[in-house]
């Protein structure tokens, strides 16, 4: 009989696997209290030492095999937790224990570990919490030490589902290239490392389903639904035929949608649409190109400052913003000052701030930057630097209000006035432009656009903060709707305000890259999109087959009757 089981689910670049479970057990080391002889001290200690100096061997050796290929941000996953183990409380307060209580080693580390994740399930921030994973998959490396328990079996795990109870970063780069074909934890959220890694690996993934490897059983038949967030144990023939199905026509629809990636993103009616890609690191730039987009509308700089102990220096950020620059060949790159103090906190000794009540709506973003302009001058410098060797847009993320907007303006001019003064070059005339991401800012378009160069519409946050609604939240995300009739009047807001100030308006959130939507914002008058480069070919494709004109009839008369009709059906009946 068919077992379906529910959890998290990670697309990735593939929705569906199927494959033969793998139950790896090395995640499930128990820990029971015990306590040595005083005697017995001096060697505890010794063996606890020599478990952690192996631990980090481990992590090195995986580190050092990272295929060269590998996006940065996976390999500083090894980095931190490298780091995390020469901390003083990993590395040296569980000898304390040793030594003053008797503690067995084992027990000794999880103790430790224990009052470490207690620290982390008090924060408010979701996001923070999910950090106690790190301090989890530290532990268990050392504790998998202590116990003489190795690396998965090196067997072949090709096309197998991995069952755990839940995956350090390090395992999930070992079993990715041992060609496993999916992952399935008991453990870990939306943001946890498992995810992060799935999704940049392109790996289908369920996470948090609890018990998951008492319910799975060893070589049984699994289908692993990322896309729905379930994974089917003993599928019947029809189930599995479908999936199997499924697959197929992925495979074909990819194969269908690459044949058209060298035409032109041109309506029918003949508009050009200009289709960029959002990256994280110059590293990207290599998909950006394969998946031809026009360039780059959101280049997000938040990498150079994370996990260090000091703020990067102007030389070391303009040498990242020149390797995206040149990569991308004359191509049109936009550049978002770094967007710090919400999900992603700033480390960096001296400049660090108390974790907010609600970062969300704290210092972060533009706020920080003002704040601190010790931090935003070496990256307007190496932007306004990097702007020399070709194309780039300047853009400043969560403006709220006029005022905001001018003092950038006023620190820009007057950076460029001392590059001129140090016969530095730069792009005199680069583009300035600002993102909309709160309804202040999208009501303050019109101003707005009077003042900048460009606008962009960033609606991951526009419709958390329109709708109140934070999209990591369990319990009320199912409220996050881009169809929102008051998101929509934003967004129409927003792209009225810069037609007629005669400026560019972009959209760079995920909303831009879901083709369910491409014609419903082609309609509203966007003619540039911003997405992740895997979401280009598909949108490509959208909106070649688009006819702006019969497009801005739907869209005018969805607008005109979204106060009296359900959205969601109104959407249905015009743009299904």
């Amino acid at each position: 009989m068919t077992l379906s089981c529910h959890g998290i689910g990670i697309a990735a670049s593939r929705e569906v696997a199927i494959g033969q479970a793998f139950l790896l057990q090395q995640s499930f080391l128990e820990v029971v209290p015990r306590t040595i002889p005083a005697s017995e001290v001096e060697n505890e200690t010794a063996r606890f030492n020599h478990a952690l100096a192996h631990a980090k061997e481990e992590l090195q050796r995986v580190h050092q095999h990272i295929p060269s290929d590998t996006a940065q941000d996976i390999s500083s996953f090894i980095e931190t937790h490298l780091l995390m183990m020469e901390d003083s409380a990993i590395s040296k307060a569980p000898i304390a224990l040793i030594q003053q209580k008797y503690f067995a080693a084992e027990w000794a580390l999880q103790v430790r570990r224990d009052e470490l994740v207690r620290v982390f399930d008090e924060m408010d921030d979701p996001y923070l919490r999910t950090r106690k994973d790190d301090v989890d998959h530290v532990v268990g490396q050392i504790q998998r030490a202590l116990q003489g328990a190795g690396h998965p079996d090196k067997q072949s795990l090709r096309g197998r589902i991995i069952v755990s109870r839940d995956l350090t970063p390090s395992d999930i780069i070992m079993l990715k290239h041992q060609g496993v074909a999916a992952f399935v934890t008991e453990y870990g959220g939306p943001l946890s490392h498992t995810a992060i890694l799935a999704r940049s690996l392109g790996i289908p993934a369920i996470l948090g389903i609890r018990h998951a490897s008492q319910l799975l059983q060893q070589d049984e038949m699994l289908v692993v639904d990322g896309s729905q967030g379930i994974v089917l144990a003993d599928p019947t023939g029809p189930i599995l035929q479908h999936f199997h199905q499924r697959i197929s026509q992925r495979e074909a629809r990819e194969a269908e949608l690459r044949r058209g990636i060298d035409l032109p993103a041109v309506t029918l009616d003949g508009t050009q649409i200009s289709l960029l890609a959002n990256i994280e690191l110059p590293d990207d730039i290599v998909t950006t190109l394969e998946n031809r987009a026009d360039g780059v509308g959101l280049f997000r700089t938040e990498f150079l400052y994370m996990n260090r102990t000091a703020p990067p220096e102007e030389e070391e950020q303009l040498d990242a913003y020149l390797d995206a620059v040149r990569g991308l060949q004359g191509r049109l790159l936009t550049i978002r000052t770094f967007d710090l103090g919400a999900d992603k906190t700033l480390e960096c000794n001296g400049i660090g701030y108390l974790p907010a009540a609600n970062p969300a709506l704290g210092l972060r973003a533009v706020r920080l930057c003002l704040k601190e302009p010790g931090l935003f001058l070496p990256q307007l410098r190496a932007i306004l630097r990097a702007s020399a060797e070709g194309p780039v847009r300047l853009m400043i993320p969560m403006l709220s209000s006029l005022a905001e907007v001018n003092e950038v303006l006023t620190i820009i001019e007057q950076t460029k006035q001392t590059l001129q003064k140090e016969e530095l070059a730069f792009d005199p005339e680069i583009p300035v432009g600002g993102m909309i991401e709160i309804p202040a800012a999208a009501i303050s378009a019109q101003a707005f656009a009077r003042k900048l160069d460009f606008l962009s519409i960033g609606t991951n946050d526009l419709i958390q903060y329109t709708l109140a609604v934070d999209r990591m939240d369990e319990e009320v995300n199912y409220l996050f709707d881009p169809l929102h009739p008051a998101v929509l009047q934003l967004i129409a807001l927003t792209i009225s305000a810069a037609k007629q100030n005669n400026i560019p308006v972009s959209m760079c959130g995920e909303m831009a890259g879901d083709p369910l939507f491409t014609r419903l914002l082609l309609g509203m008058g966007l003619t540039e999109l911003s997405m992740q480069p895997g979401a280009l070919l598909e949108s490509r494709e959208v909106v070649r087959n688009s006819h702006l004109p019969e497009l801005s009839k739907r869209a005018a008369s969805f607008i005109e009757r979204l106060d009296h009709e359900a959205p969601l059906t109104l959407f249905e009946e015009l743009f299904s």
